[in-house]
């Protein structure tokens, strides 16, 4: 089994572009048309190159770009699925399906993890690498391949494959989306803001706070914004509501 590794570690560097685009027919079903896409979708920030301008290239860029593609996905996926159900269900039912937990889970579960092109020192700080290459991936294959076609392969083979809906459903609570559908329901405004900022590189911290009519409620610590978003969420919903 060793040999077998070890063999595998020296196809995939003498092979990376064969390697990568044989991967991505084996975890997707199709063939990229632009390697390159991919190659710089699964650099993490970690490895980054500088072009002649300077400039850092990774994969941050597609990132971006993937998570608005897949919340739109997402998001007509479940409109279509459940016509019946309002917009609290379904801003939870989209946060459980492209939360940054279960993007990472979902990453190492089809195996998109053993592709990613990192320090590998980098995981004991970032924890959202996983569910970010995910993402970036997704933007690489909207440029690739178009809105459609990437829409058939994140229902068909993503979340069909991957997702339990009927589990979704009953699985655990999203207070960011709780609290928002309580604050328009009670007329109230609710604003997140990164209120610091600690360390430098792979060691930075965000501290989020949650504010509801100009009054502070809780703050939350973690490596990523949306993170401390969820854990001060989570913290002033328990305030809110101590019962529930």
């Amino acid at each position: 089994m060793n040999l077998y590794y070890h063999l595998l570690s020296i196809f995939r560097k003498n092979n990376s572009k064969k390697y990568l685009y044989l991967s991505i027919k084996n975890i997707f079903g199709f063939y990229p048309k632009n390697i390159f896409l991919y190659q710089l979708a699964l650099r993490h920030k970690s490895v980054s190159k500088e072009n002649i301008a300077g400039k850092k290239i990774n994969n941050e860029r597609l990132e971006y770009l993937g998570d608005a593609i897949l919340g739109a996905v997402v998001a007509d996926f479940l409109f279509k699925k459940f016509p019946y159900n309002d917009e609290g269900f379904l801003t939870e039912m989209r946060s459980k399906i492209v939360s940054r937990a279960s993007l990472n889970k979902l990453s190492q579960k089809i195996g998109l993890d053993q592709l990613i092109n990192l320090d590998h020192n980098s995981h004991s700080i970032y924890r959202s690498i996983n569910g970010d290459a995910f993402e970036a991936f997704v933007g690489a294959l909207y440029i690739d391949r178009g809105y459609n076609f990437t829409k058939k392969i994140i229902v068909n083979r993503i979340i069909k494959n991957n997702f339990n809906i009927d589990e979704l459903i009953n699985s655990g609570i999203n207070y960011k989306s709780r609290l928002i559908e309580w604050s328009q329901k009670e007329k109230k405004t609710v604003d997140f803001n990164v209120v610091k900022e600690t360390g430098n590189g792979y060691k930075k911290q965000y501290f989020v706070e949650v504010v509801i009519d100009n009054k502070t409620f809780a703050i939350g610590c973690d490596f990523c914004i949306k993170g401390a978003e969820k854990l001060a969420s989570e913290k002033a919903f328990k305030i809110l509501f101590p019962e529930d």
